[in-house]
C-alpha cells in the first residue's frame, strides 16, 4: 500500500517506483481538476494546516509553486529567506527545525549541502521536503516526469546534456533508474556523477529494468531520445572563476539545433528546469555573452529554447501540480 502521510521527501532514492508513480498520478488528476473547475473550486483539503518555506538560496518557481499549491489547498504558508530568518548566522539548523516544528505542519527547505536538509528532517517532527540541495532536486523530478508522461506513454527515453554531476544530473539519473527509464548522461568525464551516485542508480536500475548510459559522445548519447534536458553550467553559489573552466569543458555540449537534429526525431522535446541563459535579456546572460562569445545562448541556443519543441514552460507549470500532490498526499486526510 502506498502511503505518504506525514513523510519526509528528501531524495528520490528514499522512494519506490510505486510511491513516485502515486504522486505523479495524483498530480495529473489535480492538474485536470484545476483546469476543469478552476483554481478557486479545487477542494481545500488542507484548511488549518501551515507550511514554512525556508530559502537559504533564491527561488522563483519552487517558492511560488509551494506558496500557490498550499493556498489553493486551503492552507497557510510562511516564507523565510536569508534576510528574514536567523538560520545559519544566529541559529543552527537543529534549533530552527525544532522552533518551526512547534508552529507549522511541514517544512520545505532549499539550501546547500544535502546534509542540511537531512539534519532539518532529523530534528523536526513534521514532514520536511527537499526543495533543492547541491546534490539532489527531487521536487523538480516530479515536474519533469509529469511533463514527459504528457507526451509519451511508458518509461521515457531522455538525455541530459551538460554538467552531469550537478543536482539535476544526479536526480535525472536516479529518478530514471527507479522508474525504469532509458537515461543517458552526456557530459565530459570530469563532470560525471560520483561513483557512489552511479552505483546507487545501477542498483535501482537492476530492479526496474532501466537502461543507464554515461557517455562523452553527444551524437550517440542523444540518438533516438524523446527528450533532451540541460541546465545552467554554473550553479548558484559557485565562484565566478568557475566559468572559465566550465565553458571550456562544456562548449561542445551546448544544446543547439545540431544536437536536437542528432536525435533523429522531429518530435524530440527540449526541457530545462530554468532559469536558462538562452539570450542576453539578463545581467548574467549579457556578461557571459561578452566574456565567451556566446551571444545567442549559453547552455542552450535561443533558437532551441524558443522553438515549438521546447516544453520548458509546461515543465515549469508542472512544478505547481506536482508539489500540490506532494502536499495533499503528505498533509491531507487519508
Amino acid at each position: 500500500m502506498v502511503t505518504w502521510r506525514e513523510r519526509d521527501f528528501l531524495a528520490e532514492q528514499d522512494c519506490t517506483a510505486d510511491e513516485l508513480k502515486d504522486l505523479l498520478d495524483h498530480a495529473a488528476w489535480l492538474k485536470a481538476q484545476r483546469r476543469a473547475v478552476g483554481a478557486t473550486q479545487v477542494r481545500q483539503r488542507l484548511v488549518g494546516r501551515q507550511l514554512a518555506v525556508v530559502l537559504a538560496k533564491t527561488s522563483t518557481r519552487t517558492r511560488l509553486a509551494f506558496e500557490v499549491a498550499m493556498r489553493e489547498l486551503g492552507g497557510g504558508v510562511s516564507v523565510l529567506d536569508a534576510t528574514t530568518s536567523q538560520l545559519g548566522h544566529k541559529e543552527s539548523i537543529a534549533d530552527t527545525a525544532r522552533v518551526l516544528a512547534g508552529m507549522v505542519d511541514a517544512i520545505a527547505y532549499r539550501g546547500g549541502d544535502q546534509a542540511e536538509v537531512e539534519e532539518l528532517a532529523r530534528y523536526a517532527d513534521v514532514p520536511v521536503f527537499n526543495a533543492l540541495s547541491d546534490q539532489w532536486h527531487p521536487t523538480q523530478m516530479l515536474a519533469d516526469f509529469l511533463t514527459m508522461t504528457e507526451f509519451v506513454s511508458g518509461p521515457p527515453r531522455y538525455a541530459f546534456v551538460g554538467d552531469a554531476r550537478s543536482n539535476m544530473g544526479n536526480s535525472l539519473l536516479m529518478m530514471g533508474a527507479i522508474m525504469g527509464a532509458d537515461v543517458r548522461l552526456v557530459a565530459p568525464r570530469a563532470l560525471w556523477p560520483t561513483d557512489e551516485v552511479r552505483q546507487a542508480a545501477e542498483l535501482r536500475a537492476q530492479a526496474s529494468g532501466a537502461t543507464l548510459l554515461l557517455t562523452e559522445d553527444v551524437a550517440s548519447g542523444v540518438a533516438d531520445v524523446d527528450f533532451v534536458h540541460t541546465d545552467v553550467w554554473v550553479s548558484m553559489g559557485e565562484a565566478r572563476e568557475v566559468w572559465d573552466e566550465r565553458v571550456n569543458l562544456l562548449r561542445p555540449y551546448r544544446v543547439d539545433t545540431t544536437v536536437m537534429n542528432q536525435t533523429g526525431k522531429r518530435s524530440t522535446k527540449f526541457m530545462h528546469c530554468l532559469p536558462a541563459y538562452h539570450d542576453q535579456q539578463t545581467t548574467v546572460g549579457r556578461q557571459i555573452a561578452a566574456a565567451y562569445g556566446l551571444a545567442d545562448g549559453v547552455e542552450v541556443s535561443n533558437e532551441v529554447f524558443e522553438s515549438a519543441n521546447s516544453v520548458v514552460f509546461q515543465q515549469a507549470e508542472n512544478r505547481l501540480h506536482t508539489i500540490k500532490a506532494l502536499l495533499d498526499r503528505t498533509l491531507g486526510d487519508p
